[in-house]
């Protein structure tokens, strides 16, 4: 496939909550559809829940040595769980010091993809505090960042009312396109996803109506149908297994790729681009639709 490079790892941050186990589940799955060795990081750099000082306060070296029993002890559960779940696929595990974000993105330089889980936060929190794993590390990640929704996230959303633009239930992916080379780039990874899954793709172009109309709105909504269809050109003949499916829908951007996510196997989108993704360090879509999205949220960087 175009995105990886030899043997690359597919790389997982672990949660310390062994509750939490789907994106050590995505990723293990996704390992072995791909044939690629898995690499379990459990970064840390606050004492473990379950450290509990002898007495009085702790020593540097009592914090130090709880610190990797008790790491030590999670990653040998958590490579345990991947081999009960996948026996063929080569799984190692990494304990390190330092934040999270940090360490994965350290790792990503020789990964495939980085997968991590999904804290439901708001998007202060998301900025502001030192569980936010997620935007620093897809803003700076040279390889895909996966964030995949703990089930109960899911479960949340499905509260949510019905989208208008809801797809047959087939399994798909959704990949948005905004013409840039970024969205190009995403729509590569999309076509990989849907062929290692035997899926549909479904390719998203949301256009934005300016706020007080537009004299030629049927010109508008064609050009975005030129930009799409250019984007997509060439890339059926490498993946002629994939049903794609074209789509221009007005609205926003994020509220348009969230509902769409819903009945999706995953949501693909760049990092950055121009019109309605643009952002500062990590466009404003790929934010929002990583807080929010249903299903597990692929974020690819341009080549």
């Amino acid at each position: 496939m175009a995105h990886a490079h030899g043997d690359e790892p597919i790389v997982v941050g672990l949660d310390p909550d062994p509750g939490r186990r789907a994106a050590l589940g995505w990723a293990a799955d996704e390992a072995d559809r791909r044939r690629l060795p898995l690499l379990l990081v459990l970064a840390q750099n606050v004492p473990t829940p379950g450290y509990r000082p002898t007495g009085g306060r702790p020593s540097w070296e009592e914090w130090n040595e709880s610190l990797h029993t008790s790491g030590d002890r999670m990653l040998k559960e958590a490579v345990a769980f991947v081999e009960s779940r996948h026996p063929q696929v080569r799984v190692s595990g990494l304990l390190a010091e330092g934040h999270p974000a940090w360490v994965l993105r350290e790792r990503a330089r020789n990964a495939t993809v980085v997968v991590v889980g999904s804290w439901r936060l708001s998007a202060l929190q998301e900025v502001f505090t030192s569980a936010a794993v997620a935007l620093p590390l897809i803003a700076h990640a040279p390889c895909p960042v996966v964030v995949v929704p703990e089930p109960e996230q899911v479960r949340e959303a499905e509260h949510a009312p019905e989208p208008e633009h809801v797809p047959e239930r087939q399994p798909h992916f959704v990949v948005g396109v905004d013409g840039s080379r970024h969205s190009a780039a995403a729509v590569d990874f999309a076509f990989d996803e849907a062929a290692l899954h035997s899926s549909a793709l479904r390719a998203l172009y949301v256009w934005q109506p300016p706020r007080f109309g537009t004299p030629d709105e049927e010109a508008a909504v064609q050009e975005c149908r030129r930009l799409l269809s250019e984007t997509v050109a060439g890339r059926t003949a490498g993946h002629p297994e994939v049903e794609l499916r074209q789509e221009v829908v007005p609205g926003h951007p994020v509220q348009v790729l969230t509902e769409a996510s819903g009945h999706a196997l995953g949501l693909v989108v760049g990092t950055r681009g121009h019109g309605g993704f643009t952002g500062l360090l990590l466009g404003s879509v790929s934010q929002g639709v990583t807080q929010h999205a249903r299903c597990p949220v692929i974020t690819v960087p341009s080549a």
